[in-house]
């Protein structure tokens, strides 16, 4: 055990002990990814995207006949509801033909339920129910991209209502259109030419797996309540549609395999076969959404948790150098920045940025434009504002009415040590505005990331 110890904190000193810029390109992207992978495990390891993923195939259970019923309904008014049995036999290809009784049976369920003669109270309930589904996706999404405040209640229902209508309408029918193109005459006679024949054949079987890649990107960049590059939504698309495929095939050969588990689970077999799939199903989506995280926040790769506590003395270098850049590029006319691009250039985690933020926003200093996303501003004339207005706001910033300071039990000495303390504060910092901040002589070093070694481990 102690081996083992000694070969992990090695490990873990050989990739973070040393300084990316200084190695050769090669070396740094091997040593890149292989904090990517450790930070991946270590998230696995924490349980959250697990629970998540298995909150998700509960919600799922109780929502997919009601979704698959609404998209029925869009589907059959456009004359393309006959492609919904492929597109299931083939999410469910690796159960092997208890993925085509599963099929079959849903199906049935679907057409069985007639959204027409619902009435009123039964069709919000068929809504609340599809709409709480992608809710539950949201909010596993915005966990993995660190995001703590949802879409707004109005936004989320339009945005949901379009993906299930539009959405649907839009794969099945450029799955129609593709089916159509392909059994037309022309195609047929390019087929029959044999280079073009073998190349059209390749892309063909190749289409499967590129329509999973090209769903999973646009999931990553559709569902967190954040602005998610293409490039870091495609490279976890392509990863998670990868490892989505090889589980496939693993897990069609176990199912080939099982007989021993439907002997002793009879019926219930095909029921855990599919649950487990749908599981095996969302933990990689899941691990490809934080794949795309840490490719579009590379900084956030750390041997630390998520769950990161900075010192006070941080918190206030912090607080002081995002407030003295904001005002540098107010007065210089420059464009405002965005969380994502102070977090950048200071080289520190986006939730320790966005924390900093929301205190310094929430008590008058900062404020957001209305841009998507949204840029910093300052909220008052820094030329006004006291220096110690910003330290006082990062002392108080998690405090909480139930417990502070005004709540602790007093002690002659310790009053007076902290009066002293908050004189000498004052005594020092006296007249001293943000302003003043920005017009000393070495304000120029704020332009360089002062706070990295304290944050990043």
């Amino acid at each position: 055990m102690l081996t083992l110890h000694r070969l992990g904190m090695a490990f873990i000193r050989a990739i973070w002990g040393v300084e990316l810029s200084t190695l050769p390109t090669w070396r740094a992207k091997l040593i890149r990814m292989l904090r990517g992978i450790y930070t991946l495990a270590r998230d696995l390891a924490e349980g959250q995207l697990t629970l998540h993923a298995t909150s998700l195939v509960y919600t799922t259970l109780l929502s997919l006949v009601p979704l698959l019923a609404v998209s029925f309904s869009v589907l059959k008014a456009f004359g393309v509801h006959n492609k919904i049995q492929p597109v299931l036999l083939r999410l469910l290809e690796p159960l092997g033909m208890k993925g085509v009784e599963i099929t079959v049976q849903i199906l049935v369920f679907v057409e069985n339920i007639k959204v027409g003669v619902l009435g009123a109270l039964g069709l919000t309930l068929l809504l609340y129910t599809v709409v709480s589904l992608l809710q539950k996706i949201e909010l596993a999404f915005n966990y993995t991209w660190h995001v703590e405040r949802p879409r707004p209640l109005m936004q989320r229902i339009t945005q949901y209502l379009s993906v299930l209508t539009v959405g649907p309408v839009l794969v099945f029918s450029a799955l129609g259109i593709t089916a159509t193109l392909m059994s037309s005459a022309f195609t047929q006679a390019i087929i029959a030419a044999t280079p073009f024949g073998h190349t059209i054949s390749a892309l063909t079987r190749l289409a499967p797996y590129l329509l999973i890649i090209v769903a999973f990107t646009f999931v990553y960049i559709l569902m967190p309540n954040t602005k998610v590059h293409f490039r870091s939504a495609l490279f976890g698309g392509i990863t998670a549609g990868v490892l989505w495929q090889l589980s496939g095939w693993g897990f069609a050969t176990f199912v080939v395999a099982s007989a021993r588990y439907t002997a002793i689970y009879s019926g219930f077999a095909i029921l855990i076969m599919f649950m487990f799939w749908m599981y095996l199903s969302w933990l990689i989506l899941l691990v490809g959404a934080s794949i795309a995280y840490y490719h579009q926040h590379p900084e956030q790769l750390s041997v630390r948790r998520r769950d990161l506590r900075l010192s006070n003395r941080v918190k206030e270098r912090l607080a002081l150098l995002i407030v003295a850049l904001t005002g540098q590029r107010f007065y210089r006319n420059q464009q405002a920045w965005t969380t994502e691009q102070y977090a950048r250039h200071l080289q520190v985690p986006i939730d320790v940025v966005a924390r900093i933020v929301d205190a310094l926003k929430l008590y008058g200093l900062l404020a957001h434009t209305a841009d998507d996303p949204p840029r910093i501003l300052p909220a008052r004339p820094l030329e006004t504002t006291p220096v110690l207005d910003l330290l006082g706001v990062i002392r108080m910033a998690e405090e909480h009415h139930h417990l502070g300071a005004a709540q602790l039990p007093g002690h002659t000495q310790v009053d007076r040590l902290v009066a002293r303390m908050d004189e000498a504060l004052l005594a020092s910092l006296h007249g001293l505005t943000l302003k003043d901040l920005l017009l000393a002589e070495d304000t120029a070093q704020l332009d360089t990331p002062v706070v990295r070694a304290g944050i990043r481990r």
